[in-house]
């Protein structure tokens, strides 16, 4: 007996098969461990390094006149005017001591995080210009030792982190284990706010994005009010960050492939399970039409 038979209608694939390829980001997300490891590593030279450049204070307070001596020609406006208006409130001087005590560290490590999960692309970017910048920092931090306005009697500022708490640093520069406070320029804290900030604008497509730019906006008040920096710091680490942002491209394409790209693979996901569910609500029918027929059979 020979016979003719038609080929049955290629199944749907199963949506669990879909999704898998669909998210093509992980494959440019970097090992966890070693991400990790690289970062802790980063943090400690870092840490070390600027130990190593303390014990200058005569060079830092030579430094520091300059400083405030090249402001003043430069015209830049006094320090102290933003310092003035945090003093009008004990509790604002309290919250801006509290914000640079406690934000400047755990906002760039949510931040990597946040990119390392969703955009990883964007992540190594983030990751090689901040350890960029933070290495160029270290080496000024080296060979530029500069004390920071709240210690220069020529400001006559106020340590506001001594008076009004809370502090990270010792009362006494000479005696304090714990930090380096010669190490004013450039500030790390306002140059990492602001690649924060960049950073999000980059990888993100709300409309509402350029709003990250408070961040840095308000760091930058902060360190200048409580007299932990000059304008002058964080004009240098904007430079810093400038450079490493022009060597360190973010790759071509990047933006749209992750930004969309989550989107894309929901919707994949959803046409998916629509067609497994029609599938497999045609029951017993589905199961007929899908067998292959018998055309023309002859004994």
């Amino acid at each position: 007996m020979d016979s003719r038979t038609e080929p049955a209608e290629a199944e749907p694939e199963p949506a669990a098969a879909i999704r898998r390829p669909s998210r093509q980001s992980t494959a440019a997300r970097p090992p966890l461990v070693r991400e990790l490891l690289l970062v802790v590593g980063l943090f400690v030279v870092y840490k070390v390094g600027r130990q190593l450049a303390d014990g200058h204070a005569a060079e830092a307070f030579r430094n520091a006149n300059r400083v405030w001596d090249w402001e003043r020609t430069l015209h830049l406006p006094g320090e102290g005017s933003v310092q003035g208006a945090l003093l009008h409130s004990d509790t604002l001087v309290h919250l801006a001591n509290t914000y640079y005590a406690t934000v400047h560290f755990p906002a760039t490590v949510a931040f990597l995080v946040w990119m390392y999960l969703r955009r990883p692309v964007h992540y190594v970017w983030a990751r090689r210009v901040l350890a960029a910048v933070t290495a160029a920092a270290l080496a000024l931090h080296l060979t530029f030792p500069l004390a920071p306005p709240r210690l220069l009697a020529a400001a006559g500022l106020v340590d506001t982190g001594q008076v009004y708490g809370p502090t990270v640093y010792g009362a006494h520069p000479a005696t304090d284990e714990m930090a380096n406070q010669f190490a004013a320029m450039p500030s790390l804290h306002f140059g990492w706010a602001l690649m924060v900030a960049i950073g999000l604008i980059a990888a993100t497509r709300s409309r509402l994005r350029w709003l990250w730019l408070l961040h840095p906006l308000l760091t930058l008040l902060v360190i200048v009010g409580t007299a932990n920096h000059y304008w002058l710091d964080a004009i240098v680490a904007t430079a810093l960050l400038g450079i490493a942002l022009a060597v360190i491209r973010l790759p071509r394409g990047a933006g749209a492939t992750e930004a969309h790209g989550l989107v894309a693979a929901d919707e994949a996901y959803d046409e998916a399970d629509g067609a497994a569910g029609n599938s497999g609500g045609a029951g017993g029918a589905g199961e007929k039409e899908s067998a292959p027929e018998l055309v023309g059979a002859r004994r």
